[in-house]
């Protein structure tokens, strides 16, 4: 599979990973700041962004689909950051091909199985009437009947674009997104990843807590732990001059 992919700067490769409903664009800001010190290689996973659309989605065919672009790009092995379903993506990838991957970052996901808490997403995406909406506005006060939050709602429509029949669509492939989402909510599984790994959590969020130590050090016995203050579940864009220092005091110590 042909990921769409952006390579920005040189030096060490960086490959960048995205969550759910994300894309490679999600990243520009870090890209830029990172792009300083490495070739930043920043994809969109399948069935997301501008990369191909598959009936099937699940970590490891995710993590194949890493591979087959680190072996197309040349690249024998490489520092992998991971945002939330992305984190776990990178997670099924170090835990597959340990020899592939130089320093692991994981940005607030941890190793296990979550409940399903996107239903209202999924709805509200679902319910904009893409054939007769004449604006953005117009999609963004649809999906505001399921989802009040206006920063997940900026996220969610940055998916949104006018086809060749200039008719708005999703970029996702929102269809693949919900029929897979069991295996999306499921934990990356595999043998232990006995290397140095950096969890970065949001000090507001709660997909990573005490809870989930045990699970994190018997998959990462190497784990260290950093936590952004003041951030939520996406701290590289909420406090982003703080999460790159964090990225590149690990990538480079």
């Amino acid at each position: 599979m042909q990921l769409n992919l952006q390579i920005s700067g040189s030096g060490t490769p960086l490959i960048i990973i995205h969550g759910l409903f994300g894309t490679s664009l999600n990243w520009s800001g870090q890209v830029k700041a990172l792009a300083e010190h490495f070739t930043v290689y920043a994809v969109d996973l399948r069935n997301h962004g501008r990369s191909p659309h598959t009936d099937s989605i699940s970590y490891p065919e995710m993590a194949d689909d890493i591979i087959e672009l680190m072996d197309q790009q040349g690249l024998s092995s490489a520092h992998i950051l991971g945002h939330s379903m992305g984190g776990k993506v990178a997670m099924q990838l170090a835990m597959n091909h340990p020899e592939r991957v130089a320093k692991l970052i994981i940005v607030d996901i941890a190793p296990v199985a979550y409940p399903n808490h996107h239903n209202a997403v999924f709805k509200g995406l679902n319910a904009v009437d893409l054939a007769r909406i004449k604006s953005r506005s117009e999609a963004d006060q649809q999906l505001s009947q399921q989802v009040p939050e206006l920063a997940v709602r900026q996220f969610l429509l940055t998916n949104l674009y006018r086809n060749e029949a200039k008719q708005f669509a999703w970029r996702m492939n929102l269809s693949a997104l919900e029929s897979g989402y069991d295996n999306i909510s499921q934990a990356p599984t595999g043998e232990p990843f006995d290397k140095p790994v950096l969890f970065i959590k949001g000090e507001n969020s709660n997909y990573i807590t005490s809870a989930y130590r045990t699970q994190i050090l018997a998959l990462f016995p190497q784990a260290d732990y950093r936590i952004i203050q003041g951030a939520g579940h996406w701290p590289h864009a909420e406090k982003p001059t703080l999460f790159t220092k964090l990225v590149l005091n690990y990538l480079t110590q």
